[in-house]
């Protein structure tokens, strides 16, 4: 065991709970080794992080018991004064009598501290636990949720089969267990809950009982693919006639219920937040008057009660957020502060005043509106001693999978002056297959601007993250999607926490979870294989959601300029690359053969041979791994080596295009015939693709963005690009 000196602090003997206690003094039948743990004081994150640590131990046939003798084997503590730990902080740290001592800043940093130490028990063993100083490199370590609560109060996601398949998910209660469980594990600290207008299925309002919703209800509609990109037109009454009820749940009940999710977030150090999109009513009926009119006094009354009442509902939640835009058509930027202001920052402020003991958190997202008339009018919220607010920027547009750096911030951060900001990470690219790529995640972070931000939250909107409902041969109940999807998860929130964990720390946890003597092919396979989203992504660059989507290389109709949404031959020729990307677009590259010049850019044929190097590279390691009946394993293996065939086509997509935009220009017929026979080679690809990918998932997927993705259906306009090549002029 590798020793660090301490000095042991004399802590403060608390009454630790009976039932807390019995849960460590069972003893397994034949241990060889009983370590005792001494707490120092009665914290509500401690139960949760011991029982890790029991089974930790338990898998190395040792037990685990409370003690309230202060020479334990392990002490813990809360010390806010030493001056090495932050908030959420931990150090552990050995004596030379193979005694530990773990020391949090907080009831967090504790967390932190005893899953580190599990995971290391579990990864190295007992013996060689080592001492670590840990502090998180971002305050706020979060995830966007787009919640569908109700047919009558849709999230942005709803008209989707993954919003309609996780309706009665997030009314469940063992989902959010085992959620949140998860993300505590993952070191994320907050949940960022996402509705159009969430309040008629979360409170009672004062003046407005009427409008609170019994039970759960779901549309038996024939839906549209389409619906408005802002989100309007989900209250329709085509989609609300005929419902059927998913759960009956008074509003007693529901309220009983969202209690007990964020009191279980709370113990595990994982907050709660409501976030919406304005100006929506949906589910209120246009009772009492209420309308989605910007000036209608009655609707800016029942909103500003309605945040008021959410906080005095919810002991337990952290804070609310707003977007103004989306359906304030036509409002000028001091309209719809003022609005804002009007609403959500007085029933703030009311319930502030009311609770000074209280804190509260208010994000206040910079979208379709301007910072800097933010600040200005919200200034009273900004100056309330027990509000923390905080700005919302979308930091990577729709896709964090572009590229490490970033460029879209760099106007808002002048305007925010000192205030502080959460960067919004949006992944709406892997939904189907599990991503896997610690370098770019790694980079990604380190690149975010830390000086004026309070952290991040990692999410989608094309996606609800609940329960996993495309695998062929799901688990009962169906595997959570971010379980599914964990080393994904597990990246983005540890390397939140500490972006200097090293590959070989995932490469151990590859081995662990997988039973792997030597993971290096398959972290390597992973790594590569993943790699395709931002290469692609990056010089195929869509910015937002409905303009890009990999998976089905589609996007909404008008965006791929034809009546598909495949983005066909012609739409990779003119659609640009990203700007921090490195990479040279087609049309560029084009002018600059033909005029014989130069560019220190990565040109198109570049990023093709690229892309048939992370895809071999990703075959290759796979050639040397077997799943030998190791479910999990397999559909990993599978995923990989579909989107290694992705890969594959997008290379020769890539080059095929560049040579159709090379024959347009230069009339060479070899151009043309390079054009042909990569795109030839793009079809057998993609077929194979299809193939490997339908081998486990379930397809066609109607998302909310792009519409219907059916990859065989989308096999007939891969054949027309060769089409397109043949009769280029």
């Amino acid at each position: 065991m590798k020793k660090g000196a301490f000095r042991m602090t004399t802590p403060r003997l608390v009454t630790i709970i009976g039932s807390f206690v019995c849960l460590f003094l069972i003893i397994p039948a034949g241990a060889q080794d009983t370590l005792s743990v001494f707490v120092a004081a009665e914290l509500p994150t401690t139960t949760f992080a011991l029982e890790e640590l029991r089974s930790a131990l338990a898998q190395e046939n040792r037990a685990l018991v409370l003690t309230q003798d202060q020479d334990p084997t392990i002490a813990i503590s809360v010390d806010p004064t030493r001056d090495r730990l932050q908030a959420e902080g931990f150090e552990l740290l050995a004596d030379e009598k193979d005694r530990w001592q773990l020391v949090g800043d907080d009831p967090g940093g504790v967390l932190y501290g005893i899953l580190e130490l599990a995971e290391q028990i579990r990864l190295n063993g007992w013996e060689g636990v080592s001492p670590t100083l840990q502090n998180p490199h971002f305050k706020r370590r979060g995830v966007k949720f787009n919640i569908p609560l109700d047919v009558r109060t849709p999230s942005y996601t709803d008209a989707s089969t993954t919003a309609q398949e996780n309706i009665a998910t997030v009314w469940d209660i063992d989902f959010w267990k085992e959620y949140i469980d998860a993300l505590a594990r993952d070191r994320f600290n907050y949940v960022s809950l996402w509705n159009l207008h969430p309040f008629p299925s979360l409170v009672e309002v004062p003046g407005y009982e009427d409008i609170a919703l019994d039970d759960v209800l779901r549309s038996t509609t024939q839906w549209k693919e389409f619906y408005h990109l802002h989100g309007t037109g989900l209250d329709s009454r085509d989609i609300l006639k005929n419902p059927e009820t998913l759960k009956k749940l008074s509003m007693a009940e529901k309220i009983a219920f969202w209690r007990e999710v964020m009191r279980y977030g709370k113990e595990r150090n994982v907050d709660f937040y409501f976030i919406t999109w304005n100006i929506f009513t949906n589910g209120t009926e246009g009772q009492y008057g209420i309308t989605d009119a910007i000036d209608n006094e009655t609707t800016k009354d029942y909103f500003r009660k309605s945040v008021k009442q959410l906080f005095i509902t919810y002991p337990d939640l952290a804070g609310i957020g707003l977007t103004t835009g989306e359906n304030m058509h036509g409002a000028k930027f001091q309209e719809k502060e003022d609005w804002a202001y009007d609403t959500y920052a007085k029933g703030v402020l009311e319930v502030a005043a009311e609770m000074p003991d209280r804190s509260f958190t208010f994000i206040h997202r910079q979208h379709q509106t301007g910072a800097r008339e933010i600040a200005q009018k919200f200034r009273p919220v900004i100056d309330a001693p027990n509000v923390n607010f905080i700005y919302s920027f979308k930091y990577a547009k729709a896709h964090a999978y572009s590229a490490t750096e970033q460029p879209y911030h760099e106007g808002f951060i002048k305007d925010i002056g000192d205030l502080k900001t959460i960067w919004g990470i949006r992944n709406d690219d892997t939904y189907y297959f599990r991503w896997g790529a610690p370098d770019f995640v790694r980079e990604f972070i380190r690149n975010l601007p830390i000086s004026v931000a309070e952290g991040i939250y990692f999410g989608s909107d094309q996606w609800v993250w609940g329960r996993e409902f495309l695998m062929k041969d799901p688990e009962t109940p169906r595997s959570l999607e971010i379980d599914k999807h964990w080393y994904q998860w597990m990246l983005w929130g540890r390397l939140s926490y500490n972006p200097t964990l090293e590959n070989e720390h995932f490469q151990k946890l590859l081995a662990k979870r997988f039973s792997l003597d030597d993971p290096t092919a398959l972290f390597s396979a992973w790594q590569h294989a993943s790699m395709i989203y931002p290469t692609t992504t990056g010089f195929h660059w869509g910015a937002l959601d409905f303009q890009w989507y990999i998976e089905g290389c589609i996007s909404r109709p008008e965006q791929a300029e034809n009546t598909s949404g495949f983005h066909d031959v012609n739409r990779f020729i003119t659609l640009g690359v990203h700007p921090k990307s490195g990479f040279q677009s087609i049309p560029d590259y084009v002018s600059m053969t033909v005029a014989d010049s130069t560019s220190t850019l990565d040109s198109p044929l570049d990023v093709s041979e690229r892309l048939h190097q992370l895809a071999d590279k990703a075959m290759s390691d796979l050639a040397t791994l077997d799943a030998h009946d190791r479910q999990e394993l397999e559909y990993t293996l599978n995923d990989i080596r579909t989107v290694s065939f992705l890969g594959k086509y997008y290379a020769h997509k890539t080059a095929g295009s560049t040579y159709v935009a090379l024959y347009r220009e230069t009339k060479d017929e070899e151009n043309k015939k390079r054009a042909v026979d990569e795109l030839t080679k793009a079809l057998d690809v993609w077929k194979k693709y299809t193939e490997q990918a339908l081998a486990q998932n379930k397809n066609p997927l109607w998302t909310n963005r792009v519409g219907i993705v059916d990859w065989q259906e989308l096999t007939s306009w891969v054949e027309q690009d060769i089409e397109i090549a043949k009769q280029a002029e």
